[in-house]
């Protein structure tokens, strides 16, 4: 596997710190003048967080993902990997793990491994560990197995075949890592200020974003070890989560500049399916899925008009009535092709768009979850209601003039009262959570999986490669199987083949 610190891609900040290698008696012609032989945490750490986000964001995100969850939606073969369960040609299904190790990866862990015996940089260390944790559940979560006790180390010492970890050790070692970090951050030291892309610095809601994650993380583990996901959800919801708008965590982004200040998933998909906007010439042949919008549509969600348009005239219309999803499994594409939504550019395809990494819908929701299974206390209801509010509530974060407003999100709430019975509860809540993730789409794949809402039905192409089933994990690279074959054979051995259809530790049944 790529586990090489790799100089190349750090310099695309300034400041980001390298050693260089020299030879005796050629010293200053080996020394690179746009590079530090210091390591300087907090430019390492901005381009941590930046690349745990801008990883593969249209081959992961829209074609594997967003395709298998029936949020997207496209009539052609090579990016139909989620769509139809094809995959004939490309890189789609490793993207993500290609991209992660000798970037964000890497990078996180020299940001650790420079601070971590600092006794000044506690704060720095501890949310460098929280930010590993982010960084690592996404990638674990999506291929199950992976490199991570050792991952990392290919710079530090010469480790490049590093053992793939259990998913259960993974996600035991997380939860201990965000219960340490936050218990060992401390508001009177420095941290990385305006470094932080996040929350810039701010020590306090790195805390509640610590132990929002350890939450995500522990319900995640809800069918596989019921005890342990207790255990630490309620440390988590003791700890303190992210309930309110105040503390969302996000990324902010600009439009102008160089592409790095953009909207990561946003300049993918207009870079190349919505590149034209015209509704039309889409390059991937990609539209919002007939399931996604006939929901939104069928339940007069005022988050449509927010996230959805059609082109008309080559110019995109919001109307509610004319909003339409294409079908997943097309083989050619429909002659009404240009008649079918698609994300809208002015507001949640903004470049300068936030990027939402982990919000108070979501956490509002899986408290009304814990509360339903009897691991909280509190008023399930209030909390299902207050995950919609708050998502709904968030279309104004992607600038939209005509954000939903009070008498819209409580005329939506009184018609889709919380029910009874807790397999109907949880499909409600999690049916919502499937809308308010969007386009969170690597996380509205793992939320799927672990729950099964909302109910999908699967497509059945001629030559598909999971028997009709939608995919339950991505591939790991080809690279692996030549580069790292023991280790690679050795999780295949324990996981199960290297396929789509093979479930991962915390997916059963």
């Amino acid at each position: 596997m790529k586990n090489i610190f790799n100089i190349k891609n750090l310099l695309l900040i300034s400041g980001i710190a390298m050693l260089s290698a020299c030879d005796s008696g050629f010293e200053e012609l080996n020394v690179n003048p746009d590079t530090s032989p210091i390591i300087v945490p907090s430019y390492m750490f901005t381009k941590a967080q930046y690349d745990a986000l801008n990883n593969s964001c249209a081959s992961t995100y829209e074609f594997a993902c967003g395709g298998s969850v029936q949020h997207f939606a496209t009539y052609k073969d090579v990016p139909g990997i989620g769509d139809k369960y094809f995959f004939s040609q490309g890189t789609y299904p490793y993207d993500f793990f290609t991209n992660a190790y000798p970037l964000s990866v890497n990078e996180i862990s020299t940001v650790i491994r420079t601070v971590k015996t600092d006794a000044g940089q506690s704060n720095l260390y501890a949310i460098a560990r929280i930010w590993k944790a982010y960084t690592f559940h996404r990638i674990t979560d999506l291929y199950g197995d992976i490199p991570y006790s050792q991952a990392g180390e290919g710079y530090a010492s010469s480790n490049f075949t590093p053992k793939y970890d259990t998913q259960q050790s993974i996600y035991l070692d997380l939860l201990n890592e965000l219960d340490q970090a936050a218990s060992s951050l401390d508001a009177s030291k420095t941290s990385y200020a305006s470094a932080d892309l996040v929350y810039g610095g701010d020590v306090n809601k790195w805390k509640k974003f610590a132990y929002s994650l350890m939450f995500r993380l522990s319900m995640r583990i809800t069918k596989v070890d019921p005890s342990t996901a207790k255990t630490w959800a309620q440390k988590a919801i003791a700890g303190g989560i992210i309930l309110n708008d105040a503390d969302l965590a996000k990324v902010a982004f600009v439009a102008g500049g160089q592409d790095i200040n953009k909207n990561p998933v946003s300049l993918a998909l207009r870079s190349n399916n919505y590149a034209v906007a015209n509704g039309n010439d889409n390059t991937e042949g990609g539209k919002f899925a007939s399931t996604f919008i006939s929901y939104l549509k069928t339940n007069n969600d005022p988050r449509l008009s927010s996230l959805a348009v059609v082109w008309v005239n080559k110019v995109q219309d919001t109307t509610s009535t004319i909003q339409k999803g294409m079908q997943n499994g097309l083989l050619q594409k429909p002659s009404d092709f240009g008649t079918y939504s698609e994300p809208n550019i002015n507001t949640v395809l903004k470049l300068d768009a936030p990027m939402i990494i982990l919000s108070n819908a979501e956490m509002n929701l899986l408290m009304a979850e814990a509360i339903i299974r009897g691991w909280a206390s509190g008023d399930a209801s209030a909390f299902f209601n207050n995950g919609i509010t708050a998502s709904m509530k968030s279309m104004a974060l992607y600038g939209d003039a005509s954000a939903i407003n009070s008498a819209k999100i409580n005329g939506y709430l009184s018609k889709h009262a919380f029910t009874t019975g807790f397999d109907a509860q949880l499909e409600q809540i999690h049916t919502q959570m499937w809308v308010s993730l969007f386009p969170d789409e690597v996380e509205a794949y793992s939320n799927w999986r672990r729950t099964g809402y909302p109910k999908l039905t699967p497509v059945n192409i001629t030559g598909n490669l999971t028997n009709g089933t939608i995919p339950r994990r991505l591939l790991y690279p080809l690279a692996e199987e030549n580069l790292n074959g023991p280790n690679f054979k050795a999780a295949v051995a324990r996981q199960g083949a290297n396929t789509l259809t093979t479930r991962i530790w915390w997916d059963k049944q």
